[in-house]
């Protein structure tokens, strides 16, 4: 009766979706066939050296906020030579300008790397909300370039990669507007475009200019429709209709995305993934604006434990 009940539901659900895909309880392999308990191993071997994998928050964020992501990803990998870095260097003040903050994380990348004489085999990133601009900005560096040969898998969750603009939210745009200039914040300015008057000098443009992504095996962008922190649009790089109608930041808006999707594409051991997120989420104010879907991909247990089984682990392997 429970599956009966179980194969009814779930049919109706498909019914009700409004976008083609497959449920994962209809696949026939798991995405990880390892236990998520196995046993010890007597000593492990890190000859080959370690998967070094950079966490980094969001704004106003800190260094716990993807300590869940970690779990999920070392239960799902034991024995899998991974060392976590928990970025806290710029916990004290995301509301700075995106190159002190840049300053900041590569110092504290390279210092962990020095600190336990690390041997890199692979470095990946994981980047929460603004934390994808800052990753991105550390790639540019002339002081990074020794390690974008070892460059693995970049897991974007609601990065901002395209600012701010266009977002849907009047009231969240009226918000940020409120909070950058109570705090004074470059970062905040920085994703709405307005540090500069000529938009192609803005901080965001001329980072798309600069490479990076390409360098990576795996560039992963998690995006959520019902975020309205961060535009769905921007988390995915790609347009958006108010961009197609705007004629004067339209076509920067473009240039913008091809600047970094075109490199993306053009590489031949570099995969793009989109994936878009539906969480059950309350009708709690938190919802409304678009808050309880921006922190979901850190904080729901639900989420993360079936997002890392049916496909994250795969990214990290």
């Amino acid at each position: 009766i429970v599956f009966s009940s179980f194969y009814q539901a779930k049919e109706k659900f498909k019914k009700e979706l409004k976008i083609e895909g497959f449920l994962y309880s209809d696949l026939s392999v798991l995405a990880s066939d390892m236990p998520y308990f196995p046993p010890e191993e007597e000593e492990e071997n890190f000859e080959d050296g370690i998967h070094l994998v950079v966490c980094v928050h969001g704004l106003d964020g800190n260094s716990a906020d993807l300590r869940l992501v970690k779990t999920f990803i070392e239960l799902g990998l034991p024995g899998g030579k991974l060392d976590f870095l928990m970025s806290e260097r710029n916990q004290t003040d995301t509301f700075a300008d995106f190159d002190t903050m840049t300053d900041r994380l590569l110092e504290e990348i390279i210092q962990h790397i020095q600190l336990y004489n690390l041997s890199i085999s692979r470095i990946s990133f994981i980047g929460h909300s603004l934390g994808n601009v800052i990753i991105r900005s550390v790639l540019t560096r002339p002081r990074f370039r020794y390690y974008l040969n070892k460059l693995h898998t970049f897991l974007s969750l609601s990065g901002p990669h395209l600012g701010t603009l266009y977002n849907n939210s009047t009231l969240v745009s009226t918000g940020l507007w409120l909070m950058q200039k109570l705090k004074k914040s470059g970062s905040l300015l920085q994703l709405t475009f307005r540090d500069n008057a000529d938009l192609r000098k803005c901080f965001l443009y001329q980072l798309s200019q600069k490479t990076g992504l390409h360098y990576f095996k795996n560039v992963v962008l998690v995006a959520s429709p019902q975020d309205r922190y961060v535009p769905f649009h921007s988390a995915r790089i790609e347009m958006c209709k108010a961009a197609v109608k705007d004629r004067h930041t339209g076509p920067v808006y473009t240039e913008m995305i091809n600047n970094l999707l075109q490199p993306v594409v053009g590489a031949k051991d570099c995969t793009l993934i989109r994936h878009n997120v539906f969480h059950a989420l309350p009708n709690t104010a938190n919802t409304l604006i678009g808050r309880a879907a921006h922190i979901a991909v850190l904080d729901s247990e639900l989420f993360l434990e079936k997002y890392f089984l049916v496909a994250g682990l795969n990214y990290f392997k």
